[in-house]
């Protein structure tokens, strides 16, 4: 469990290696969902995602030795780019278990800071197998994507700086997939912002945070999620995270993937951002009238890896 003082600590950790992402605003945005909305852009974000934040808390932690001898995460591409990031602002080597079919655009950015990557068939295979035994034959310090008590606070920091920005909130929206991003930020929302609403957003086809809710328990779905949204396919909210978000959150709301698409044009048109069908869906979820709103509105666009070309595909899409 984690409490508003380690997200605190968590912005004193990343404060200057981090970006403070802008807030940004949108008269056309109030109009149409009649409120006033404060976007914490974290597409702008290094390596493109919220994940940063949390990647260099959990790196910073470790020991001289334990950074010599490596670490390994396992994703599909957002906590990947900002481990490898991470470890190489940090001195430490990274290896990184990601699906063969990743966008390519994330793929080659991981590559890119210096990690070694190793692939492997996200319908078939278990990436967290997969860590695990690379971390026992080579010594390495798992860094897990949201299952992390220095991670979720480090995610938390996005929220931390949204509040002090926009100050005091009557309803805060964030993306779910293993819910680290929304355990952090909604630790911080309560504390800062008690009155506020607090509610996840996740893909239609990947509701498995909404289906634990309502089960009191966590619920793996039966597959592999098949939505544009890459980052936010999941079958099962982690264990950690879902005994934080089981307290806090006011409810999980889904957003399809037409609705995510829209989102991203209107992002695009109208407030000049580019971001990821998964970073998107508190935006869609807010546009879709999934929520109901009034007064001050936070959300999170949580990351915005997606190439030009693919951009293009599902926007232009009839």
């Amino acid at each position: 469990m984690i409490g508003p003082e380690d997200v605190e600590a968590a912005a004193h950790v990343t404060g200057g290696v981090t970006h403070r992402t802008p807030t940004v605003t949108s008269r056309t945005l109030d109009q149409l969902v009649g409120a006033s909305v404060f976007v914490k852009a974290e597409c702008l974000q290094r390596t493109g995602s919220f994940k940063f934040r949390g990647a260099y808390n959990k790196i910073a932690s470790l020991s001289r030795e334990e950074r010599r001898r490596g670490v390994v995460a396992f994703s599909s591409g957002n906590h990947a780019q900002a481990v490898a990031l991470a470890a190489r602002v940090l001195g430490a080597e990274a290896t990184i278990v990601m699906p063969a079919d990743a966008p390519s655009l994330k793929l080659e950015a991981t590559r890119g800071y210096d990690a070694a990557v190793v692939t492997y068939d996200r319908y078939t295979e278990d990436r967290e197998a997969i860590a695990a035994s690379l971390a026992e034959e080579r010594g390495l310090t798992v860094v897990p994507p949201f299952e992390d008590p220095l991670v979720m606070a480090g995610q938390g920091t996005a929220a931390l700086e949204l509040l002090h920005d926009a100050g005091e909130l009557d309803l805060f929206l964030a993306p779910m997939s293993g819910g680290g991003l929304m355990a952090g930020c909604a630790t911080i929302v309560r504390a800062r912002s008690p009155s506020a609403r607090v509610i996840g957003v996740e893909p239609e086809a990947s509701d498995d945070t909404r289906r634990s809710l309502e089960a009191g328990e966590r619920v793996t779905l039966p597959e592999v999620p098949r939505t544009i949204a890459d980052a936010l396919q999941l079958r099962c909210p982690g264990a950690q995270t879902f005994e934080v978000n089981r307290r806090l959150l006011d409810g999980v709301v889904t957003a399809s993937d037409a609705e995510l698409v829209a989102a991203m044009r209107f992002a695009f048109e109208r407030m000049k951002l580019v971001v990821e069908p998964g970073g998107v869906a508190a935006l869609a979820a807010l546009l879709a009238g999934r929520v109901e709103t009034g007064g001050r509105v936070g959300l999170i666009l949580s990351g915005g890896n997606i190439g030009a070309d693919r951009f293009a595909e599902l926007v232009l899409e009839k």
